[in-house]
């Protein structure tokens, strides 16, 4: 008799480890000190905005929504681990180690900078541990071959491509033809690239490159440089800046009374909230690429409930670029997790491979989440969009558009 009491207790205690969820633990790494601290302080209360839909139950009409924790892994409940690499490499490498080794992280998630992902996300590789991004648009961070490595957002090469389809579009429907391009861009990883791929891409469209600078990041003057662009004045600017740099640009072009026709900025410091709290009426007419605006809302109804609950994670701020595609990063990354059924590394990898979301269920324009052979989302689209009235308003595709072009942009006489 006690050998079948015994049994049956042993019996019940395996089915309650079987059933019992154990929580997914996943490393996220921002920026939450440094210049743009704000931007990483953002997408961690987007992290935080998924966990909550995820983890509670929410009507919200999208997936993992309804119920509490991941059916997929009997109710398990999302867990974060948060880092701060202050958009150092180093100190990313470090923290991604810490947590893979220390934190025993089921996945990693971030980081903003992509010279930081770039680096950090070669731990993770090794280790075989899964790294989704959301928002670092370096081309050459899936042209690596890892296979650990996956990217939501589009990478620069498609949002210049989108900047370059705009101009095209623009000389179509215009006598005022836009025909020559000044590219000015900092030097670290996301800024060369950015920079050279729009330099690429504006010989292959037919357009003339008649200036283009390069400047050491953190630069404290622009002088000589924007000196340099009003000597050429192009018809379009392409910066690619970071917030302080876009900061300093903008105060050093009104110094010098530098007006181009159009600036159609690579984002980053273009969309950082802290970039229209900041310069206030100097920055309008500013066109930024973007794959995300609240003005969407009306055609991407899941905007608002998802803003709404946002706004309790973050202070009261409203989504942007980077915390939109943080969220969208992360809800990939977790219906991924969902779909494997397991913590185990190299099941999530091979659900991610798998992985095929419907634009319904996104609050970005892209047309799903579905990962190429090189882990690059392949369903992605951007949006074009131009300050008016101290707010982005969506301008780009024409179809999505909210308001019309302002063209010219507005001169510092103007402003």
């Amino acid at each position: 008799m006690k050998n079948i009491i015994l049994a049956t207790l042993l019996v019940l205690t395996y089915a309650s480890s079987i059933n019992a969820a154990d929580d997914v633990k996943i490393g996220v790494l921002y920026p939450l000190t440094g210049p743009v601290a704000q931007v990483g302080k953002d997408a961690v209360a987007a992290v935080k905005t998924a966990i909550d839909i995820i983890n509670n139950s929410h009507d919200i009409d999208m997936p993992l929504a309804s119920e509490k924790g991941l059916s997929g892994l009997g109710g398990a409940k999302i867990t974060i681990v948060v880092g701060d690499h202050g958009g150092k490499p180093d100190i990313g490498v470090g923290e991604t180690e810490k947590m893979i080794n220390s934190d025993k992280v089921h996945a990693m998630f971030g980081a903003y900078y992509s010279s930081v992902t770039g680096a950090a996300s070669q731990v993770s590789e090794r280790a075989r541990i899964p790294w989704v991004n959301g928002e670092s648009t370096s081309p050459k961070l899936t042209t690596r071959g890892f296979k650990y490595f996956f990217r939501v957002t589009p990478h620069d090469g498609e949002f210049t491509q989108l900047m370059f389809e705009f101009i095209n579009d623009f000389n179509s429907k215009n006598t005022d033809k836009l025909k020559t391009i000044g590219i000015i861009h900092e030097d670290t990883l996301w800024g060369s690239d950015s920079g050279g791929t729009q330099n690429k891409m504006a010989g292959e469209q037919g357009f003339e490159v008649i200036e283009k600078i390069s400047y050491k990041a953190k630069t404290t003057t622009l002088s000589s440089e924007v000196q340099r662009l009003k000597a050429k004045n192009a018809d379009v600017l392409m910066p690619s800046s970071y917030t302080s740099d876009a900061l300093l640009f903008l105060n050093t072009a009104k110094e010098l009374d530098y007006n181009p026709k159009l600036l159609v900025a690579q984002n980053a410091g273009y969309t950082d909230p802290k970039f229209l709290e900041t310069m206030g009426s100097k920055a309008e007419g500013i066109i930024t690429r973007s794959p995300f605006n609240t003005d969407l809302a009306e055609t991407i109804p899941l905007i608002g409930k998802v803003n709404a609950l946002f706004k309790t994670h973050s202070g009261g701020r409203d989504l942007s670029d980077v915390p939109a595609r943080a969220f969208t990063g992360f809800m990939a990354l977790a219906n991924a997790i969902n779909n494997a059924g397991s913590t185990d590394p190299k099941e999530i990898q091979k659900a991610l491979q798998n992985l095929d979301m419907s634009a319904e269920s996104l609050i970005v324009p892209y047309r799903g989440i579905k990962f190429g052979k090189d882990g690059q989302n392949t369903k992605t689209r951007g949006i074009l969009m131009q300050v008016q009235n101290g707010k982005y308003c969506t301008v780009y595709p024409f179809e999505l558009a909210a308001c019309k072009l302002q063209y010219p942009m507005p001169t510092w006489a103007q402003k």
